[in-house]
């Protein structure tokens, strides 16, 4: 007998914790990413799991919260209840573009954008695996719309700061408040492979009209338009690569840093390191802690202090 496809095991699995631990509905089930750690599966695989229980009805999509137990379907002999009728998703919301949109977003905010398939969509919103087709050709066009929405959400004042500097300096902590918001958005493409996207060729814009009052040529303009944006994008990447680290490793960041001691001991037990030794072992009585958010602000200032005197010097 041919033995069950991974995904179904999991799921059996997970179906019978659920069963057999009486969760009540609402209650919070495991992520992709701590379904794929546990069983040692790829994230699409986790997914397809979570993506069955959810098509039976057993779990489903909250906001915010990821899957949630839900609750039990009325008996067959007994009309629903007033408040089921305003909570199911036919008689909350019309589903359309926007909403199939919306929900794709939460998804990768949530998991990751390795995990977002249109299945798992389909079991977030609770409709039919290939429902979300009628309102997007696949996931290549779901991802375009999902980052042109994500871009979208924050924009700029109409009367803007004096100076070039104080305009650029907004305009790289908008993009950065953004990939802090969803992360998956600084692994989309290469900046040698802009997105056509209008919500984001707006940031670029901001950015773009700020570096012409330093009187940059077209070329120059250019090169250091992409500089601030890759710069603000490539410590972004490291957001999402953390929330994968943390769910494949199930160790916290000081958790594997504690885990990595003996190694980098040995590193600099010999000696052969002296500045590197020196720099952990004032850092360990100090209790640092390296913050991407204290590092983008280093990073920024650092990078526009140097445009600065590269300006003024023509």
């Amino acid at each position: 007998m041919p033995s069950q496809p991974q995904y179904l095991v999991i799921a059996a699995e997970l179906r019978r914790r659920i069963t057999e631990a009486g969760l009540v509905p609402g209650a919070r089930v495991p992520s992709v990413r701590k379904v794929a750690a546990e069983w040692g599966v790829a994230t699409a695989t986790a997914a397809r799991a979570l993506a069955a229980l959810a098509q039976e009805g057993l779990i489903r999509a909250e906001p915010r919260s990821g899957m949630v137990v839900a609750a039990p379907a009325p008996s067959p002999n007994r009309a629903p209840s007033a408040v089921a009728a305003r909570t199911s998703p036919s008689a909350q919301y019309e589903l359309t573009r926007e909403r199939v949109v919306r929900a794709a977003i939460e998804l990768a905010d949530e998991e990751g954008l390795p995990v977002l398939t249109m299945r798992g969509v389909a079991a977030r919103l609770g409709v039919a695996a290939m429902t979300p087709y009628r309102y997007v050709a696949g996931k290549d066009e779901l991802v375009m719309l999902m980052a042109d929405a994500a871009f979208g959400e924050r924009g700029y004042p109409a009367r803007a700061p004096a100076g070039w500097r104080a305009r650029a300096e907004l305009g790289a902590r908008t993009l950065w408040s953004l990939y802090r918001r969803h992360p998956w958005l600084a692994h989309l493409s290469p900046i040698t492979r802009p997105l056509p996207l209008p919500s984001l060729a707006a940031h670029a814009e901001w950015i773009i009209s700020a570096l012409e009052e330093a009187g940059l040529g077209p070329a120059e303009l250019c090169d250091v338009h992409v500089l601030l944006f890759s710069y603000v994008q490539g410590i972004a990447i490291h957001l999402e690569r953390e929330e994968q680290a943390l769910g494949t490793s199930g160790l916290s960041e000081d958790e594997w840093m504690d885990s990595q001691l003996p190694a980098l001991g040995a590193i600099t037990g010999g000696g052969r390191y002296p500045a590197f030794g020196r720099m952990l072992g004032a850092l360990a009585a100090q209790d640092y802690d390296l913050a991407l958010d204290d590092l983008f602000e280093l990073g920024l200032r650092s990078l526009l202090d140097g445009l600065s005197i590269r300006f003024s010097q023509g």
